[in-house]
């Protein structure tokens, strides 16, 4: 029966936080949380020496790859060595995320993900984001307009049954035809319509709303942009309470003041952070491969030949070291853009919280948001050297 105690932490969540506690982890879940708890465990954490703070595992909903791997490669070991190389940031949990391809190369991406066997070295993989081929062929961005078309209900079908159910979230640009029946059918299916790589009007957005989009994939980047008598999808997005936003906080595709606008906007209870990471995170500048292109990895981003921006190398650790830096957020804003909003998204009604009965996937952080150590369900998968 695996056990362990960790002893006086301060524990954050996104609306409150206990000094001076201890919590008592057996077989992956919290059982206990208190002061000077009297508990036998295998392991003891004492977080009084270096002041550290418990927050809930971050969770990374949009990540392509890392360490020189990508969901796209369709192997059993890329998602093996993205799940281990994110634990070192503090992610316990995450998406593996496809992108616009041939059929039968997303196919094979889906069916990979659902053989996925879990060797608890690393991050959990929850399921799939699907990023693609349903997009506005005007905000392609580093997708191969070659592979797009408009949204397919059967493809949607087929593409979740191949999966074993694990499609979590959907990019779509929902203007598009039959998009906003696709759509209704992704809600239908308990899927999250994220709109993203859109051209979309305010009201075509508006409609969309009504039909079931609840998310904005990479705000700002391959979308409407706003424009004073044609809002657009940004505009829509900043303004919907209805819609989450996802946010890459690495200031190459967002400028600090563009970030800081969200944050006093939208509020970091709509707010995800993501990396949006390609196979190049952890790795030296130098070129790589995104879904068969060449994409040119330096300190001003990864980018394609054209200059286009294509994912970044950005780590959750550093967005929000960012995101802190240009908005002085607390740290219990932190908990909800890096965890609990995300949570809330998934339905995962045992992730996103440091409370008894909840999975104890936890990251102890200092006060400069250094990750020291990450706990998925209960066991130490890094600690900082």
């Amino acid at each position: 029966m695996e056990t362990l105690l960790i002893t006086n932490s301060t524990i954050v969540n996104c609306d409150e936080r206990q000094e001076i506690c201890d919590i008592f982890i057996e077989n992956g879940k919290i059982i206990e949380i208190g002061q000077s708890l009297k508990k036998e465990a295998m392991r003891t954490i004492d977080c009084k020496q270096q002041s550290l703070f418990l927050l809930p595992g971050f969770i990374d909903i949009h990540i392509h790859g890392a360490n020189g791997f990508d969901t796209m490669d369709s192997s059993q070991q890329a998602l093996e060595e993205i799940s281990k190389h994110l634990v070192k940031e503090g992610v316990t949990s995450f998406l593996a995320t496809t992108m616009t391809q041939s059929i039968g190369n997303i196919e094979a991406a889906l069916v990979n993900v659902k053989n996925y066997e879990d060797h608890f070295e690393g991050a959990q993989l929850l399921g799939v984001h699907v990023e693609g081929p349903f997009l506005s062929v005007k905000r392609a961005g580093a997708q191969p307009v070659e592979f797009m078309q408009p949204p397919c209900i059967p493809l949607l079908e087929r593409w979740q049954e191949l999966s074993g159910g694990l499609i979590k979230i959907m990019t779509v640009a929902p203007e598009l035809e039959n998009g906003l029946a696709f759509v209704k059918k992704l809600r239908h299916l308990n899927i999250i319509a994220s709109m993203g790589h859109t051209d979309a009007t305010m009201d075509e957005v508006q409609k969309a709303v009504d039909a079931g989009v609840t998310q904005a994939t990479h705000l700002f980047n391959q979308m409407r942009p706003f424009h004073h008598r044609e809002p657009g999808v940004v505009g829509a997005a900043l303004q919907d309470d209805e819609i989450f936003v996802e946010l890459i906080v690495d200031f190459i595709h967002c400028h600090p003041k563009a970030v800081n606008l969200v944050y006093k906007v939208k509020g970091p209870k709509q707010i995800i952070l993501i990396t949006d990471a390609m196979r190049a995170k952890g790795l030296p500048y130098g070129e790589y491969d995104l879904g068969g292109q060449t994409v040119y990895v330096a300190e001003d981003g990864a980018r394609l030949n054209d200059g286009s921006l294509a994912g970044s190398v950005l780590t959750m650790e550093q967005a929000l070291k960012n995101m802190r830096a240009v908005t002085a957020c607390s740290l219990e804003d932190i908990v909800a853009m890096t965890s609990s909003n995300i949570a809330q998204q998934l339905h995962a009604t045992t992730k996103g919280r440091i409370a008894v009965g909840y999975e104890a996937d936890l990251v102890l952080i200092d006060s400069e948001l250094t990750v020291h150590k990450t706990i998925r369900q209960g066991q130490v998968v890094y600690e900082k050297s």
